[in-house]
């Protein structure tokens, strides 16, 4: 005689809880989206206590920060990576290109941007706020270099050419996909490059750190909040690659490529609200 749980797999309802089937979860059922969700609570709490610990008055060791950071970053990545496998990648070739499209993943990447755009919003809130006292230009450091126009080339550049892969993919050329796709993907790692170059200038070339008075923490807050978005963007973009290469994408069966490329735009967008706020209107006072 069959359980109630029993009748509800047989008519089609939700799998077993996700405690019954870790590590792969059914229908709903998953531990992932925890596993990510304690990881990005560790990384920004070990990046407040990073910037804690390295003030004059020290109040917590040192080296917590980077471990929490680092365990966050750690836990964050492979919390994402097994929920996109789990969902998109191993039962790719089970469904059809009808649920393989639903707006439904689309929607949930807009919600996500929504909350990083409140998430950014909160950082430049408090950039401005201190904007309001005496704002000292003369001990700033070099924020206007060739490096800032390299890097802000390359990151708008990186747009169009996955706009441009992305209609390669709608019009069936698989292999000029992968090209450009490969493309953006080099230009976003060559942001990422130019990025700790920068940081290195300024940290060791000119001692500009995060306890550099007010403009130190925002600079360093928002800039890094923002490489984060671009490692994970780049990351996302290698594991487009691989399915890529695995011929996991056609015309009509494109929903990760979309919501990935929403998520590559914003930040693309966030990077253009920096550089006018942080960079031209720390020098400028705009």
């Amino acid at each position: 005689m069959g359980t109630a749980t029993d009748s509800e797999d047989e008519e089609g309802g939700l799998g077993p809880p996700a405690g019954w089937d870790f590590p792969r979860g059914l229908d709903e059922s998953s531990w992932w989206p925890f596993i990510a969700a304690v990881g990005a609570t560790n990384l920004y709490l070990g990046a407040g206590l990073f910037i804690i610990g390295w003030t004059d008055y020290s109040l917590v060791p040192k080296f917590l920060g980077p471990l929490f950071f680092g365990g966050g970053a750690f836990l964050l990545l492979v919390g994402i990576f097994g929920w996109l496998h789990q969902a998109f990648v191993e039962p790719y070739w089970e469904r059809d290109a009808s649920v393989l499209d639903s707006g439904v993943h689309r929607l949930g990447m807009l919600l996500f941007v929504m909350t990083d755009i409140a998430t950014f919003a909160a950082g430049l809130t408090y950039y401005y706020f201190v904007r309001l006292g005496s704002w000292p230009t003369e001990e700033l450091p070099h924020l206007l270099t060739p490096v800032l126009a390299i890097n802000t080339v390359l990151l708008v550049g990186s747009s169009f050419t996955f706009e441009y892969a992305h209609k390669k993919l709608s019009g069936g050329e698989h292999k000029r996909f992968l090209a450009w796709l490969g493309v953006t993907l080099a230009l976003g790692l060559a942001f990422v490059g130019g990025q700790v170059y920068e940081y290195y200038e300024l940290i060791v070339r000119e001692g500009f750190t995060l306890s550099s008075g007010l403009f130190g923490p925002a600079f360093f807050g928002l800039t890094g909040l923002h490489g984060l978005h671009v490692v994970t963007g780049v990351i996302l973009m290698g594991i487009l690659l691989v399915r890529g290469l695995m011929g996991q994408f056609g015309a009509g069966r494109d929903t990760a490529v979309r919501t990935v490329s929403m998520y590559w735009h914003f930040v693309d967008a966030v990077w253009l609200v920096i550089v006018v706020s942080l960079y031209l209107g720390a020098v400028y006072g705009a």
